[in-house]
């Protein structure tokens, strides 16, 4: 990993650094992916708190959207406990998830709401994560990419849909189980933009869709493969 690259930065100019709850959830659902915590195990709080070296807060706070995410599960006086981690369920979050960003792409663009330049940074910070080899930094620059232009629709109840569907922590797993090659995500967003810049609505509509149905492909799609909707596409 380059360690002189700078860490990416949102447009206020803060280090985009993950919280502990972020850095515990993103080892967590690694350890999942792999198999290192096998489906069944029991997870206890004190003891992820001291492998991580902090208070069992933050762990909490992580295990409780791990359950949101369906990865782990909660017992009555038993605990939580690591589920079998089912691909399914995020083929189905990236198929309901393409539906609405093709919703918010058109109504952004007919709007003419789109916050071009904090889009453009986006990028930029995009690009500096994968100079960087920074999963986590990759996946909050993406998630915000995207955030700004469902924000952008004006439609509050798309927005809720959107949020509920916990972008940036499905973007974290989708992450470390397709291991994308990260400069090729910076440069479909790139081109995500590019061609939101034509004001080409259906066009655009069409490379937001098969944006996200890539990854309804998971995994083995991811990389280089087409889907049938369109180019292979990441988050």
């Amino acid at each position: 990993m380059t360690t002189s690259v700078p860490a990416p930065r949102t447009p206020a100019g803060r280090v985009a650094k993950p919280t502990l709850s972020e850095r515990i959830r993103d080892g967590l659902v690694e350890s999942i992916v792999s198999g290192e915590l096998e489906s069944g195990e029991r997870l206890v709080e004190t003891k992820i708190a001291a492998d991580f070296g902090t208070s069992q807060a933050p762990v909490r706070e992580a295990l409780r959207e791990l359950e949101g995410l369906g990865l782990i599960e909660s017992r009555p006086r038993r605990g939580r406990h690591v589920l079998p981690f089912v691909e399914q369920t995020l083929r189905e979050a990236y198929v309901v998830r393409a539906a609405l960003e093709e919703a918010a792409t058109r109504l952004a663009l007919t709007g003419g709401q789109l916050p071009w330049e904090a889009l453009e940074a986006d990028v930029v910070d995009m690009y500096r994560s994968a100079e960087g080899e920074d999963l986590h930094a990759m996946g909050v620059a993406s998630s915000r990419f995207h955030r700004r232009i469902v924000q952008a629709s004006g439609n509050l109840l798309l927005d809720r849909a959107w949020e509920g569907l916990q972008i940036e922590a499905r973007t974290a797993i989708a992450l470390v189980v397709a291991a994308p090659d990260l400069d090729r995500v910076a440069e479909e967003h790139a081109d995500l933009l590019e061609v939101l810049r034509t004001g080409d609505v259906d066009r655009a509509c069409l490379h937001a869709r098969v944006h996200q149905w890539a990854y309804a492909d998971l995994p083995h799609d991811l990389n280089g493969v087409a889907h049938p909707a369109g180019p292979a596409t990441s988050s």
